[in-house]
């Protein structure tokens, strides 16, 4: 049976699921797992409150409890990271999630990281992860655009506000790293580095990075 390492989209939005495809092709190796990315079309067009992260959480786990039979590893591709312990206790697989999985990928590149984030309401919910995982004081800021996941289609508009809040969070802030807090921004990540002169780290390509060796080294 072939092995398929599955990136979870848990909105409805399958503009996002393309872009995350486009951002792991790279990852897509001769020798290892198929990677799938899957958009879970009953979820809302983009996760931004609690009550759709707790809502995604049961929709997650219910999709790799269908596919864990044929399942290397299940990626969360959203910056929430829902259902993530869940599926842990649950599946006999590799679980990442991409916030957890960016920020300890920034944190090699350098030591304070920015989060440009999607909604202020979304700060919150980031800084909590930051706090569960004790990483808290390398986390230098976290800058909203003010743009939900729909609006992020808006590529030229995008990519402007993402790169005024970076340039805040490395000028102001002093980030020497930057992660990109949704799983929607996925196909900006070299632009914006061009832009800046910062590593940029895309969440899902990092959460896919860390699951793909864990599979590939039998861990």
């Amino acid at each position: 049976m072939t092995r398929t390492l599955y990136v979870i989209n848990p909105n409805s939005n399958a503009a996002v699921t393309a872009g995350l495809d486009e951002a792991v092709a790279p990852l897509r190796l001769a020798s290892g797992p198929t990677i799938r990315c899957e958009t879970l079309h009953d979820g809302p067009p983009g996760v931004e409150t609690q009550a759709h992260v707790d809502g995604a959480a049961l929709r997650v786990h219910a999709f790799a409890q269908r596919h864990r039979d044929d399942a290397a590893a299940f990626v969360i591709a959203c910056f929430s990271d829902p259902g993530l312990q869940l599926l842990r206790e649950s599946m006999p697989v590799p679980v990442l999630g991409i916030s957890e999985s960016a920020a300890l990928t920034a944190m090699t590149l350098g030591h304070g990281f920015g989060v440009i984030a999607i909604l202020p309401g979304s700060i919150p919910r980031h800084l909590r992860n930051w706090g569960a995982m004790g990483i808290s004081q390398r986390c230098v800021g976290e800058i909203a655009i003010g743009r939900g996941v729909s609006a992020l289609a808006d590529r030229p508009a995008t990519l402007a506000a993402m790169t005024e809040a970076g340039r805040r969070l490395r000028d102001e802030r002093g980030a020497n790293v930057l992660v990109m807090g949704c799983a929607g921004m996925a196909t900006f990540r070299e632009p914006l580095a061009q832009a800046l002169g910062l590593p940029v780290v895309e969440p899902t390509q990092a959460a896919t990075a860390m699951a793909l060796g864990r599979v590939q080294l039998g861990w």
